[in-house]
C-alpha cells in the first residue's frame, strides 16, 4: 500500500516534506495521546473523587432518613413521657402524705408491739428527697418468733394507707446461736436489725410544680 510505502520511506531530518496522509496520522496519534494522557492524570482522580462523594452522599442519606424518622417520633414520645410521669405521680399520691408521716411512724411500731415483738430500737432518720417522693429510713432491731414477724409484716400491710418497707442492710439471725451441729428450735426467738425505708410522696410545693403553674408577680405589687 502507498501509505505504508510512504512510512517505510520518510525523511526523519525533513518532516515538512512529509506527505499529508503521514502527517494526519501522526496527528491523530499524537491526539490521542494526549487524551489517554488527559483522563489518567485528570479524569481517573475525578473518578475515585466521585466514588467518595456518591458513598459519603448515601451515608449522609441514611442520616438523615434516621434523623427524620427521629424527629417525627419525638412530640409523641414526649407525650408519652408526661403521661408516663402523670400516671408515676397518681401512683405515688397513694403513699403517706408528710402529715401523715408522723403517725404512721407511731403506727408501724404500735403494729410491731401488736405482733408480740420486742423492740430494742426504732430510730427513724432524716428524710431523702428524690424527684416524685421522700424516703424516710429507719433504724431497728427487733426480738420475735418467726410467727410474731409474720404477724407484723400482714399488720402493716393492712394498715389504711399504702405502706411500703424495703429492706437495707437486714439481717435476720437467732437469738442465740444453737449448739454447734444443732439445728435452731422451733419458735426460737430471732432477731431481725438493720435499715428499712418507707416512703411518702412530695407535695407540689415540695417539688416545685406550683410555682410553675403560678403568674408571675407583677412589678410594683399591682
Amino acid at each position: 500500500m502507498k501509505f505504508l510505502d510512504d512510512l517505510r520511506n520518510l525523511d526523519r531530518n525533513n518532516i515538512g516534506g512529509w506527505p499529508v496522509s503521514v502527517k494526519l496520522f501522526f496527528c491523530a496519534m499524537l491526539f490521542v495521546v494526549i487524551l489517554l494522557a488527559g483522563w489518567y492524570f485528570k479524569v481517573s482522580d475525578q473518578q475515585d473523587e466521585m466514588k467518595t462523594l456518591q458513598t459519603q452522599e448515601e451515608s449522609l442519606k441514611q442520616e438523615f432518613t434516621q434523623k427524620q424518622a427521629k424527629a417525627v417520633n419525638l412530640e409523641p414520645l414526649k407525650a408519652q413521657l408526661e403521661e408516663m410521669k402523670d400516671m408515676l405521680r397518681q401512683m405515688l399520691r397513694q403513699l403517706p402524705s408528710k402529715t401523715e408521716m408522723p403517725e404512721l411512724l407511731v403506727d408501724i411500731s404500735q403494729t410491731a408491739l401488736s405482733a408480740g415483738l420486742g423492740i430494742d430500737l426504732f430510730q427513724p432518720g432524716p428524710e431523702i428527697p428524690k424527684e416524685f417522693y421522700a424516703e424516710k429510713p429507719i433504724t431497728l432491731r427487733m426480738v420475735g418468733t418467726y410467727h410474731q414477724f409474720g404477724t407484723f409484716i400482714s399488720g402493716v400491710a393492712s394498715l389504711p394507707r399504702v405502706v411500703i418497707l424495703t429492706m437495707h442492710d437486714v439481717s435476720l439471725r437467732p437469738e442465740r446461736a444453737p449448739v454447734k451441729g444443732q439445728d435452731l428450735v422451733p419458735g426460737g426467738m430471732l432477731v431481725l436489725e438493720g435499715t428499712v425505708k418507707t416512703y411518702r410522696y412530695l407535695e407540689d410545693e415540695e417539688t416545685g410544680e406550683s410555682s410553675k403553674t403560678k403568674p408571675a408577680p407583677r412589678k410594683g405589687g399591682k
